[in-house]
């Protein structure tokens, strides 16, 4: 198995080495494939991130959700205590200030935080993932102690866990630490990767079901 310190500088190169014309239509074409889908056109709160070192942009999928009337939400760095996340909402053009990490984020002067189970999607950034729903994300942990809710209470729901990626960054298989939670999908430009059943920490869960985006039937 290589280690994850070796994994992640790979798949970060990867990604990174492509153009920023192959960035651009990779965006696009996630856009147009997850917004076909229910699982999008019936979330109403939508989390987001601001894309950094090659990660897939998910803008393109945010002036979609706003042209259907749908409210987009970026995170934001919990002052106290440290290690979790707050989403603020967010319009395009509006403006950002960086984060200790030199990320943008809303400023949170007067403005109302949500926390994350008032979100129905919240799309997830990630290194690589596998077929099982198991994402690699950065170290940091931050998406995993903000969402350690949904392993506590199984009984929540919201909001649905979407890993949005680049397809080089799918790898053969990861092995998940007990904290990790598990994505209900992955969506790539080209396809699109549903789990089924929804045990976190990839105990129980069965394969994701690859499928050509240009044949997904459209059910959420």
């Amino acid at each position: 198995m290589i280690p994850a310190s070796i994994l992640r500088r790979r798949l970060r190169a990867a990604r990174s080495a492509l153009s920023p014309t192959e960035q651009r239509n990779h965006a696009r074409a996630l856009a147009r494939s997850l917004g076909k889908q229910a699982i999008f056109l019936r979330a109403h709160r939508i989390g987001i991130y601001w894309s950094t070192n090659g990660e897939i942009d998910p803008f393109p999928l945010l002036r979609l959700a706003h042209a259907r009337h749908k409210r987009g939400f970026l995170p934001v760095l919990r002052p106290y205590p440290r290690g979790k996340l707050w989403f603020l909402p967010h319009q395009l053009g509006e403006p950002l200030v960086n984060n200790r990490f030199g990320i943008p984020e809303p400023r949170l002067r007067n403005r109302r935080i949500r926390l994350p189970w008032a979100l129905d999607l919240l799309l997830i950034p990630l290194v690589g993932f596998d077929a099982a729903g198991n994402r690699l994300g950065m170290g940091g942990g931050y998406y995993d102690r903000t969402l350690a809710y949904l392993r506590r209470h199984r009984r929540w729901r919201r909001p649905r866990l979407i890993g949005i990626a680049h397809e080089c960054q799918r790898v053969e298989a990861l092995t998940p630490n007990p904290w990790d939670m598990p994505l209900d999908l992955v969506v790539t430009e080209t396809r699109i990767y549903m789990r089924r059943g929804r045990t976190p920490g990839g105990q129980g869960s069965r394969m994701i079901i690859p499928v050509e985006t240009s044949g997904w039937p459209g059910q959420g």
